[in-house]
């Protein structure tokens, strides 16, 4: 029985290695998947602004807020390549910051900055208000403590790594 076992054995790692022609292939089973239909999306044509050889704008806005004492404003205009405009605002010190600029290609950016003291109201927001707590009474139980023994264990004894080169 065994030597039928060993013949087997060998038989079957002859036909592995491909020493002995195998009378049964595998192969993977082809699978075939209808064509997918594929249509490029339309490309979205993108509206290119056109360049204003000279532009202009002007805007303003100004913020005074009786409630937080904030206090700001700004003008700017443009006209081609000439902007002047100033800000103002008041800054935590106290002062009000004004700053006038102006901006063209043969002076470029220039600043003057100016600052004034300004008393600057704040309202409150709301009135103190007065507490006044009721005091506890607070009685303690006594507690009874009764400490737990203390165990002792045996100290543990470690050793250095030992390391073989």
């Amino acid at each position: 029985m065994a030597f039928k076992f060993i013949v087997l054995t060998c038989l079957v790692a002859a036909a592995s290695a491909g020493l002995v022609p195998a009378a049964v292939s595998y192969a993977a089973p082809a699978y075939h998947t209808a064509p997918v239909a594929y249509a490029a999306a339309p490309v979205a044509k993108l509206a290119v602004e056109e360049y204003d050889a000279h532009p202009q704008y002007s805007f303003a806005y100004d913020v005074q807020d009786g409630l937080t004492g904030d206090s700001k404003s700004q003008h700017e205009t443009r006209d081609g390549d000439v902007v002047h405009g100033s800000y103002s605002v008041v800054d935590p010190d106290g002062n009000k910051r004004t700053v006038d600029y102006t901006a063209d290609p043969h002076n470029g950016f220039n600043a003057v900055v100016n600052k004034e003291p300004v008393a600057v109201k704040v309202a409150k927001v709301a009135a103190p208000v007065a507490y006044h707590a009721a005091p506890v009474a607070y009685h303690a139980a006594p507690v009874a403590y009764h400490a737990a023994p203390v165990v002792h264990a045996a100290p543990l004894a470690y050793s250095a790594p030992i390391y073989h080169h």
